[in-house]
């Protein structure tokens, strides 16, 4: 089951983009997309500090003018480069198609979509290690950052409610403790894997290792929230 459930943007945040481009000229759009697609590579790379617009531009083939133009600042355009990693796993999470009659199933489902994202994106875990280093100083101006939070924990609480109604999970368990679990254990393997593996003396990144952890991250959540694990 495909669930999108959008909160309303927080009348107190703002968005520091600077124009917004017509939705009828192809070449601004593609111009746009291309300073976006290359601050991605460039910011995920070399941090925001280290990312600078002469690296931008140049690795976009434009102008250092088109991103003050098309975003406001180097900050606006890091903005967005945030809000457009969100959206696009928010836009990953919404095609997921789960049984809410099968809470056990869909809830295992969930844990390897979370764990396959960011294993496939590693752009997304170091983009948010950067923005964790401003202590979220970026992100936390933007009008888009709520948005984005919602469906994964929605479809969780879902899946609980239902699984709560079949007398296999627990009701005291909240939907946003279950995402926070999935996410703390996905995403601290794999911004850590290098050095988990040096000082493990094992290589925590083969398929075969996911796949290990993987499986224990799902046991570990069913544990949480079942009745009788």
């Amino acid at each position: 089951m495909t669930v999108k459930t959008i909160k309303p943007r927080s009348p107190g945040s703002r968005n520091v983009s600077a124009k917004p481009v017509a939705a009828r000229d192809p070449a601004a759009r593609s111009t746009r997309n291309n300073i976006l697609r290359a601050a991605t590579k460039v910011f995920a790379r070399y941090g925001y500090d280290g990312g600078s617009v002469e690296k931008i531009s140049s690795a976009a083939k434009s102008f250092d003018r088109m991103i003050y133009y098309y975003f406001g600042s180097k900050e606006g355009l890091f903005i967005e480069v945030l809000e457009d990693m969100y959206r696009r796993m928010n836009e990953a999470e919404l095609a997921l198609k789960l049984d809410l009659e099968e809470p056990v199933a869909s809830l295992t489902e969930v844990v390897g979509f979370v764990v396959s994202y960011y294993n496939k994106h590693p752009e997304f875990i170091t983009l948010l290690n950067a923005e964790n280093l401003h202590r979220g100083k970026h992100i936390s101006k933007s009008a888009r950052a709520r948005e984005y939070s919602s469906p994964a924990i929605a479809v969780i609480a879902q899946l609980l409610e239902s699984g709560v109604r079949q007398g296999v999970f627990r009701a005291d368990v909240s939907a946003r403790n279950v995402y926070l679990l999935i996410a703390a254990m996905g995403y601290f393997y794999l911004s850590n894997g290098h050095t988990l593996s040096a000082f493990l003396g094992e290589d925590l990144r083969t398929p075969q290792a996911l796949a290990q952890w993987q499986s224990f991250i799902v046991s570990t959540v069913l544990r949480t929230v079942m009745q009788t694990p």
